[in-house]
């Protein structure tokens, strides 16, 4: 879940480059503003750039600053104990258009999560504590013939529980896609992740949805592509007040390196599940936006591997709420 709010950029520079080839005709303030906004989701925490929408993109910077405080509560553990955990995310991005569709852009990520667990779980002691985030991609996309983008995100993160080895934590891989325009507001797209994933290569096969259905409902990616996995699904509903009403899922894994000096050191530890997700969101300015998440992990699993990526101990645990707010700058 919180590996979720890694930033949707490649989709999000596609969308911004599908404005400057004038694929997207004038529509409602509500969807010219978030239809790529709704790709961002803070499952945990989450924002992406948002074009202006003008076909003078390709000559201006467009950037965002966002800030997210997130809450995991408390969830049993199926052979003893329970956890939860706190954490806030921080994201910063830019991006600038080339002319033709072509567009680039960089993003920089970090979060921090603090998991609390009881004094005896059934892996023993708390298996790990605080878990840091932090890394950059270069989205590269390149406008092609008949509404056809092709698109490249290569990124580094550090991944890694307090006290483990920085040069052990290191994740790296990319997302290429290939984006097709069926009409301004309707695209769809298929794309390939590979990483290598601390003691595993990881290959996901991506759907890019953006789908505007009729005025009111759109369906689109909520969540970032990526080493946390696919980008799910997320039904959307705009009101007349500007307010938007999301419904999404999608499948999500946090791994990072443990410290050395901890239960198992310099092993892997593993949280993944499913967050389920109501979504509320709105624009008050054209610089300003507020989101808030409410929902529920389920299938959740813990997972522990010494330093080798062999498992030691595979737990579930019990649905988990989550919330979530994010604050978003545009300038």
């Amino acid at each position: 879940m919180r590996a979720a709010t890694s930033v949707s950029i490649s989709l999000t520079i596609i969308n911004l480059a599908i404005r400057e080839k004038n694929l997207m005709a004038p529509k409602l303030r509500g969807f010219a503003a978030n239809d790529h906004q709704a790709c961002a989701a803070t499952v945990g925490a989450m924002l992406l750039l948002l074009a202006p929408g003008t076909s003078s993109a390709a000559e201006v910077w467009q950037s965002f600053f966002s800030v997210t405080p997130i809450w995991q509560g408390n969830a049993n553990i199926d052979n003893g104990g329970d956890f939860d955990a706190t954490g806030v995310g921080m994201r910063a991005g830019t991006s600038t258009g080339f002319g033709a569709g072509h567009r680039a852009g960089v993003t920089l990520h970090y979060d921090y999560l603090d998991y609390d667990f009881s004094s005896q779980t059934a892996f023993g002691d708390a298996p790990w504590g605080q878990v840091q985030r932090f890394g950059f991609s270069v989205p590269l996309v390149f406008g092609g013939a008949d509404g056809w983008f092709y698109g490249i995100a290569p990124s580094v993160e550090w991944s890694r529980e307090n006290g483990a080895d920085q040069g052990e934590s290191v994740v790296y891989g990319g997302i290429v896609s290939a984006t097709k325009a069926f009409a301004p507001d309707q695209r769809l797209g298929l794309g390939l992740g590979v990483f290598s994933h601390i003691e595993e290569t990881k290959v996901i096969p991506i759907l890019v949805v953006n789908w505007r259905l009729n005025d009111r409902w759109s369906l689109v990616n909520p969540l970032p592509a990526g080493p946390a996995g696919p980008a799910g699904l997320e039904l959307n509903y705009r009101f007349d007040n500007g307010w938007d009403l999301g419904l999404g899922a999608a499948y999500r894994s946090l791994r990072f390196r443990l410290s050395e000096n901890g239960p198992v050191p310099d092993g892997v530890g593993e949280e993944r599940g499913v967050p389920v997700f109501l979504r509320l969101s709105a624009d008050f300015s054209d610089h300003a936006s507020f989101f808030l998440y409410a929902g529920v992990i389920v299938g959740g699993e813990l997972r522990v591997e010494d330093s080798g990526g062999n498992t030691l101990r595979e737990e579930s645990f019990d649905p988990a709420p989550l919330l979530g707010a994010t604050f978003r700058m545009r300038f």
